[in-house]
């Protein structure tokens, strides 16, 4: 009974739970009125789900509304829709909206939908200060209530019948900005203002200007003025006084600056404060003995924190004597001669005097005089000047320059090298030196009759280069030099300079040639094609380490060697070597000596194997005669007699000619025939 009970539970149960089957088709999201909405007007985002169920029955949503990502929104309903009402829009509600609805287990979202609230609010704008003074700053703050950062902020300064000054400036974080803004020198009454940027969807879109804000500016001191005392325009020698004032309406740090061009004359500081309502005047003065250098343009600066004002003044300073003229007697002279000075100034004689000589650690005072005369040496060489003074106005000449000249010496020609010698090929460098003399001097070299340089040279020496050296060439070489000394030219004696040719193609030969005989002489001569003289030869036998067998220096382009008795240690290779004043050791191909027997080493040595081999046929000879002899009897014995004495006779002749023998020519119609027979 209880089973069946859970049966039909069961059964109903899923007969329920088909019955509450459903799904989500779509889930919308909408703005009322529109997309875009005027900011401070009404609006409303409503979210619709759409759901398909298989019979009517009762379903909970729960509708959530993000905007940006942000939950700003929740509800839970029984209907399909849902709406988050805004009262009034604001920019700061523009974003992306997006809404999900869960129910029953489900959930599902909508799309997103960008919403755009136009317009921004009006900024506020605030100053720190009403009133300020010239050099001071005017700080001002300006502020988008209920815009949402980031925003740009754009704050304008105006000036009377001016364009405006504006400043722009980003804020990531806050809907409010502050800046400064100087206050210059000619400010009056300023007025500012600000207004607010945004960008959406890559779009900027500005609010309305702010308030304006008035800020009046007040002088801390009136621009300066600037005087001098007689005039702007005096003479040379009056004395000058200027007088630069303002008047201060504020006394704090304030300072007052007399300059001409880039240079300050003369300041001063007041450095105590006072109340705004005081206004008093500062003076600042300088004086000085009026120069030619004087006119120009003066200013008078008058500065306090940032604001700084200036008046300028043009003076003018009339010339009360010109420059004084000095002039010598000569400007270049010999030492010893007289030199006489004399300084003027034109159309004006009454005036004090004095003849100087420049130096780089000060003027050298010489006389007290209009002019001077002396007699000069080499250390009076420079610049000269005179200076003339008048009612305490000193002026000075321009710088004449005097040159006392020694006079040059015999010129001394050598070559840098030293010896008077040059190698065929190479250059040669000589030098022309003159002890004595007084710079610049002139330097000309000749090679032969031939000018081949001239240089002035503030020196005592000059070199010249000839890089033309031909075999033949024996000219000699000179120069000579002078100098601005009346004495003149000095020329240098003549240079010889010989021409060494370095050696070319060595040689080595022998006679006799390739084979010497034990015991004989041996001459090897060695043998250049070309070289100076001397040439000194050297003949060497290569080994392992090559022997020198022989060296000499002669004035000649070959030498010859004798080796008295060859030896079989003689055989080898030969080479000769030859070098002259060039320093270029030049090397001959070499050739091989082969040391062989003599004539009468042969003899020897055939004695001592040929007399045994005759001796023995002879032997056998006389043997086999014998023999015959018996056999044939006394006939026989007298002709053996016979051959015996021919082939004694025969022996005999052998022993004399040892050696090689040759026959006598053989006529064979026009042609002779020669027959060498070599015994062994």
């Amino acid at each position: 009974m209880y089973l069946a009970l859970l049966v039909f539970f069961l059964q109903c149960s899923e007969l329920y739970t088909q019955e509450r089957v459903f799904t989500f088709n779509t889930v919308e999201i909408k703005v009322q009125p529109s997309v875009k909405v005027k900011n401070g007007a009404p609006m409303s985002i409503v979210c619709r789900a759409d759901i398909s169920k298989s019979t009517n029955f009762q379903l909970k949503h729960n509708f959530t509304i993000f905007k940006d990502g942000k939950l700003v929104f929740m509800t839970v309903s029984n209907k399909g829709d849902a709406q988050y009402e805004i009262p009034m829009a604001r920019s700061s509600d523009t974003g992306e909206y997006e809404c999900t609805v869960e129910a029953g287990g489900k959930t599902k979202s909508s799309n997103s939908l960008h919403v755009w609230v136009t317009g921004m609010t009006k900024p506020i704008l605030t100053a720190e200060k009403k009133e300020v003074l010239e050099g001071e700053v005017v700080k001002l703050r300006c502020e988008l209530p209920e815009e949402v950062p980031p925003l740009y902020f754009v704050f304008r300064k105006t000036k009377m019948n001016s364009t405006p000054k504006e400043k722009f400036v980003f804020e990531p974080y806050k809907n409010f900005s502050v800046v400064e803004f100087s206050v210059e020198e000619g400010d009056n009454i300023l007025q500012f203002d600000c207004f607010g940027k945004r960008n959406v969807k890559l779009e900027f879109e500005s609010s309305e200007y702010s308030n304006k804000t008035l800020v009046t500016v007040r002088e801390p001191f009136i621009k300066p003025t600037l005087k001098a005392k007689p005039s702007s325009n005096i003479t040379e020698g009056d004395r000058i006084q200027f007088e630069c004032s303002t008047v201060v309406a504020r006394m704090h740090d304030i300072e007052i600056i007399l300059q001409k061009n880039r240079t300050i004359l003369n300041s001063t500081v007041y450095k105590y404060v006072d109340e705004y309502s005081v206004r008093d005047e500062k003076l600042l003065k300088y004086s000085a003995l009026a120069t030619l250098e004087d006119s120009g343009e003066y200013l008078c600066k008058v500065e306090q924190g940032r604001t700084s004002k200036t008046t300028k003044l043009n003076v003018v300073v009339s010339e009360l004597f010109p420059k004084p003229i000095l002039a010598a007697s000569m400007s270049k002279l010999d030492e010893n001669k007289e030199l006489t000075l004399s300084c003027s100034i034109s159309g004006f004689r009454k005036a004090n005097f004095s003849i100087l000589r420049k130096n780089s650690n000060g003027d050298i005072w010489l006389k007290n005089s209009r002019n001077l005369t002396m007699r000069v040496n080499v250390n009076d060489t420079g610049s000269y000047i005179c200076k003339a003074e008048v009612k305490g106005i000193v002026k000075e000449s321009r710088p004449v320059r005097i040159n006392v000249y020694a006079p040059v010496s015999k010129p001394t020609l050598s070559v840098v090298s030293g010896l008077p010698e040059v190698v065929l090929g190479k250059p040669l460098r000589l030098i022309c030196r003159s002890v004595m003399g007084t710079p610049p001097i002139t330097f000309t070299f000749y090679k032969g009759n031939n000018e081949v340089k001239k240089v002035v040279i503030n020196d005592t020496y000059a070199t010249f280069l000839d890089e033309n050296i031909r075999p033949n060439d024996k000219r000699g070489y000179k120069c000579d030099a002078r100098n601005n000394h009346s004495s003149g030219m000095k020329t240098s004696n003549i240079l010889n300079v010989t021409v060494i040719v370095p050696i070319r193609n060595a040689s080595l030969g022998s006679i006799p040639y390739g084979e010497v005989e034990d015991g004989s002489e041996t001459a090897f001569l060695c043998s250049v094609k070309e070289g100076s003289w001397p040439i000194h030869f050297r003949i060497f036998r290569k080994t392992d380490r090559d022997i020198l067998l022989f060296e000499k220096s002669e004035n000649a382009d070959r030498v010859m060697w004798r080796k008295e008795a060859m030896n079989r240690q003689d055989t080898g290779t030969y080479y000769c070597m030859a070098s002259n004043r060039a320093n270029v050791d030049v090397k001959s191909h070499p050739i091989t000596i082969s040391v062989i027997l003599a004539a009468w080493q042969k003899g020897i040595i055939a004695a001592f194997v040929l007399i045994p081999i005759a001796g023995a046929a002879t032997l056998t000879l006389w043997w086999f005669l014998c023999k015959k002899k018996k056999a044939k009897g006394p006939s026989m014995e007298m002709s053996g007699s016979a051959l015996a004495t021919n082939l004694t006779s025969e022996k005999l002749t052998r022993q004399h000619n040892d050696g090689d023998y040759y026959t006598a020519p053989e006529q064979k119609g026009t042609e002779t025939v020669y027959s060498e027979i070599r015994k062994s």
